[in-house]
């Protein structure tokens, strides 16, 4: 199986990603946008039944990379996507 190349921006949805392959795809995915300069990122895990949600908060409690995090605003997914804030370099 070939890896998934994604462009390093400020929006991540994670739709086309199985529930397990998320833990290691945030850790490379948030280290290289830190290291892009990119300190706030939209995952988009959508509302569903809660599942990967509550997956993707369960890790970024763990990282000590994360300031903050919370609902994106309505216009942007609402619960259904979570702003994620970073510390600087």
């Amino acid at each position: 199986m070939e890896p998934v190349i994604l462009p390093i921006e400020d929006i991540l949805d994670l739709h086309t990603f199985r529930p397990e392959e998320v833990s290691s795809l945030l850790e490379d995915y948030f280290s290289a946008c830190i290291d892009a300069g990119i300190y706030s990122v939209r995952v988009i895990h959508g509302k569903g039944k809660g599942t990967l949600k509550n997956r993707v908060l369960h890790l970024l409690e763990r990282d000590p990379r994360v300031i903050s995090y919370g609902d994106a605003p309505l216009d942007a997914g609402g619960w259904g996507a979570t702003i994620v804030q970073f510390k600087p370099k």
